[in-house]
C-alpha cells in the first residue's frame, strides 16, 4: 500500500541523497524546480538525465545504475506508463546495493501495478503527490 500518511511522508523526507529521474535542465518546469528547491533545502541532488551532462551544478547519470552515490530516494519525473521500468531499476539497484529503499511519483504520476510489486520487494512507494508540496507542508 503506498504511503500516504503524514508520519510516512515525514519519515522519507530525511533522505540526505536525492537521485531524480528525469531531472530537467529547463528552468520553469517543474522537473527542474522541484530539485533546485530540494537542493536549497539542504539534498544532494543527483539528476538522471540520459541527455544532459550537468543539471544544476551536479553531475547528471544516463541511468540510476550509474549514480555512484548511496541513494535514500528516488524522486520520480517521468510519464506513468514509464513507472514500470522505472520501478524495475529501482528494484534491481535496491536488490545489488541496498540503497534506494523508497521511490516518490511526483504529482499527476502513478502506477497501481508497478509500486506493489515494488512495494513486494521492500521498497516504499509515494505515488501523485508533489515533494515539493509535502515538504514545505511537513517542514
Amino acid at each position: 500500500m503506498p504511503i500516504t500518511d503524514d508520519e510516512g511522508l515525514d519519515r522519507l523526507l530525511d533522505a540526505d541523497t536525492i537521485a531524480v529521474i528525469g531531472c530537467s535542465t529547463t528552468p520553469g518546469k517543474a522537473a527542474h524546480d522541484v530539485p533546485a528547491y530540494l537542493q536549497r533545502n539542504g539534498y544532494r541532488v543527483v539528476p538522471v538525465n540520459p541527455f544532459a551532462d550537468e543539471v544544476l551544478g551536479e553531475r547528471a547519470y544516463d541511468a540510476l545504475a550509474d549514480v555512484e552515490a548511496e541513494v535514500g530516494l528516488v524522486d520520480v519525473f517521468r510519464p506513468s506508463e514509464e513507472v514500470p521500468g522505472v520501478l524495475d531499476d529501482v528494484r534491481e539497484r535496491h536488490a545489488e546495493r541496498g540503497d534506494a529503499g523508497a521511490v516518490w511519483l511526483q504529482l499527476g504520476i502513478s502506477h497501481d501495478e508497478a509500486a506493489a510489486e515494488a512495494e513486494s520487494d521492500g521498497i516504499e512507494v509515494v505515488q501523485d503527490r508533489c515533494i515539493k508540496v509535502e515538504h514545505g507542508r511537513l517542514r
